[in-house]
């Protein structure tokens, strides 16, 4: 079986408290580890960036319940590709929030200071995302 990644964004519906994150994290953690799927995700007020590894059965039926979650809307697909290894092997979900998303980095691999992945490329998200696990705590 191929493994794959895949990366999207998306614009947040309504607003989430850390307890509606925490939720998230908790189901997408259980869930993902028995699918073998690893990843991780950005959140601010405004979007969700998530990057999802593993097979490409488990990751585009993932991708299938995820686009018809009602929590958010107007999700792009930014990069999907074939593997020979995971970057996000260690995570069943990472989570790097909002406080953690600096400018410098954002402004590294976007156009601004502001975290717009919305205006990123696929390319560019994964770096930043990568940049992210290796100098940010996560949860």
């Amino acid at each position: 079986m191929f493994l794959v990644r895949l990366i999207y964004v998306s614009t947040v519906v309504q607003p989430f408290s850390e307890n509606d994150i925490q939720q998230i994290l908790t189901a997408a953690q259980t869930h993902n580890t028995r699918l073998n799927v690893t990843g991780m995700l950005c959140f601010n007020t405004e979007y969700f960036l998530q990057c999802l590894e593993g097979s490409r059965e488990s990751v585009n039926e993932l991708y299938k319940k995820i686009l018809k979650d009602p929590r958010h809307q107007n999700i792009y697909l930014l990069k999907y590709e074939e593997l020979h290894q995971r970057k996000f092997a260690n995570w069943a979900m990472g989570y790097v929030p909002k406080v953690k998303l600096t400018e410098a980095v954002n402004l590294k691999y976007s156009c601004c200071r502001e975290f717009t992945p919305m205006e990123m490329s696929g390319e560019s998200c994964l770096n930043m995302m990568l940049e992210l696990a290796e100098t940010v705590p996560t949860i």
